[in-house]
């Protein structure tokens, strides 16, 4: 038709075919701007200490944030266990979701900072994570509230992770020697005192992690050798077995590099 040939463009049905009659039907959609975000998907988080009731407020206060519960990921669990089951889990979705839809912007909340980790080490690996794969941060409380990307003005807290991580390496490091030192000075080459052996902790963290108090545990523990032998470690020296341990599993490298530094300097001695 002569009209028609000076329209701009001819609104047809979706499902036109040949030999169909004409109507009308909706506009074909805009182009999409690939360089524009389009909406945020959040996917939650909620932790809390096996011991402790705070997981329905962390609930309530992502719900509350527009995020359903289907994209929430909770779990009740201890701050010593390295394994977060639901946590990888909230982490493998964000990833799926960037995957198939790279200009939303993917976000991962959790009601505060404390949720995501026990220390900067892990927090650091959590920034390095996200940061590959272009997710964002967002923390609802604590002073630290707000909306984090990596790739833009949010990675100064990144960078912040980072800086904290090193700083508690160097303090690992430094303490190492110091107590090697002292340990040297005392005749006692071996670094921890032998009163808590490896056998012993690993009978700890067994059963602390099945949720038995560290006090009720070292009154089935038996020191095996030296002028104690045969008689129950003191709580103190415990848990300063299981500081020194949780510490060697948090920063191996640092552990390593300080007996290192201490054998050199004493070399020939």
């Amino acid at each position: 038709m002569p009209r028609l040939a000076k329209r701009l463009r001819v609104q047809t049905p979706a499902d036109r075919r040949p030999g169909q009659p004409w109507r009308p039907g909706t506009p074909p959609p805009a182009p999409v701007d690939p360089d524009r975000p389009a909406a945020d998907i959040r996917i939650g988080y909620a932790r809390c200490s096996s011991l402790t009731q705070e997981l329905q407020s962390q609930l309530d206060a992502l719900e509350a944030h527009g995020i359903g519960r289907d994209k929430i990921f909770s779990e009740k669990i201890s701050t010593r266990l390295k394994a977060r089951p639901e946590f990888e889990k909230a982490l493998a979705t964000a990833r799926q979701i960037k995957a198939h839809a790279p200009h939303c912007r993917v976000i991962l909340t959790v009601y505060e900072m404390k949720r995501l980790g026990r220390d900067a080490g892990e927090l650091t690996a959590l920034a390095d994570h996200l940061t590959a794969h272009g997710l964002v941060l967002e923390m609802l409380a604590g002073p630290l509230a707000g909306i984090y990307d990596p790739a833009g003005p949010g990675r100064i807290l990144f960078a912040f992770f980072a800086a904290m991580a090193e700083t508690e390496r160097e303090a690992i490091r430094e303490a190492t020697l110091e107590g090697l030192d002292a340990a040297a000075r005392k005749g006692n080459h071996g670094g921890r005192p032998a009163v808590v052996t490896d056998d012993m902790i690993h009978t700890l963290l067994r059963r602390r992690a099945a949720g038995e108090p560290v006090d009720k545990i070292r009154k089935d523990l038996i020191i095996p050798t030296g002028k104690r032998k045969g008689h129950n470690p003191s709580l103190a020296s415990v848990y300063r077995a299981l500081a020194e341990h949780e510490k060697a599993q948090r920063y191996p490298d640092a552990i390593e590099q300080a007996r290192d530094e201490y054998a050199a300097l004493h070399q020939g001695f």
